[in-house]
């Protein structure tokens, strides 16, 4: 004799077995991907970034700039009086602090002049819009970084950059000077006007500016053609101007992603420059026609 489970026992255990799998499902439907999980840490992070800016003029253009999201101003009272109008401006109320005493969270060996400043970095925007439009009515320029790391090297190159009308400065985001005091203390306030943009691939950066009609010259030292050669009947055109570290140079792939390699013709029997000066000359070199394609 068959003895049989009364009806509701039933129902229930088919239900179990039809339900349990489904929740199971479910969950793993809802388990977020490995890559999506380190995006979101990523942004976490990035939000809670903040730059210590340093240096009276450092911190007044910070002050001075909207774009600006600033959160606490530390200051002696010297560098207050002196920073009275920027100060009122922003609208930021300073913690005073003892010269004997500064208290902000600098390298002891940083140049404070009695003024510092905690920012959040500063968003520029994409690519395209930025080198779409370029500052002035002159042909628009770009200057490419290929891991340049030394922030008073980029600091000397934004002041270039923002002298000769450039749209952007862009550097990889890895490998390179991220946005720091000693970067905007050599920048003397050019980081506050001058885009400077890190992008995540600089092959990729490349590419998207010749779709834009840019010519990229790649500068190196053992590059056949002059600069100034290469530019001739051209500087009326948009031009990205590319630039290595100083020893290693551009990359291999950076090196395929250029249009052209060139050099800065010299005269002396010495010639090599820093990378931040090449950057002054070659921006120079771009804008005028300097005759001396020599060398």
């Amino acid at each position: 004799m068959v003895q049989r489970q009364p009806e509701n026992a039933l129902h229930r255990d088919t239900r179990a077995r039809i339900v349990a799998p489904r929740k199971e499902r479910t969950g793993m439907a809802q388990k977020k991907p490995r890559w999506v999980i380190e995006k979101e840490q990523a942004k976490k992070v990035a939000e809670a970034e903040t730059v210590w800016l340093f240096g009276l003029h450092a911190v007044r253009d910070a002050l001075m700039n909207p774009a600006r999201i600033k959160r606490r101003l530390i200051v002696t009272k010297n560098a207050a009086d002196k920073l009275a109008d920027a100060i009122a401006t922003a609208g930021i109320e300073p913690d005073m602090a003892d010269p004997r005493k500064f208290h902000a969270p600098l390298d002891p060996q940083s140049v404070h002049q009695g003024a510092a400043l905690e920012v959040k970095p500063l968003d520029w925007g994409r690519l395209e819009d930025i080198c779409a439009a370029p500052p002035c009515d002159a042909a628009p320029r770009v200057v490419l970084l290929d891991r340049v790391s030394d922030p008073h090297n980029v600091g000397a190159i934004l002041r270039s950059a923002e002298v000769f009308g450039a749209c952007a400065v862009i550097a990889p985001r890895h490998h390179s000077a991220p946005e720091t005091g000693a970067l905007a203390k050599t920048a003397s306030g050019a980081l506050e006007r001058q885009p400077y943009l890190r992008v995540t691939n600089l092959a990729r950066a490349i590419a998207a500016l010749k779709d834009m009609g840019y010519t990229v010259l790649g500068l190196a030292g053992e590059a056949e053609a002059t600069l100034d050669a290469a530019l001739d009947g051209r500087r009326d055109h948009p031009i990205a101007l590319v630039l290595g570290s100083e020893g290693p140079g551009l990359r291999e792939k950076t090196r395929e992603s250029c249009d052209q390699l060139v050099r800065i013709a010299f005269i002396g029997a010495f010639g090599s420059l820093n990378v931040s000066n090449a950057a002054a000359v070659a921006l120079y070199g771009s804008r005028m026609d300097t005759g001396q394609a020599t060398r």
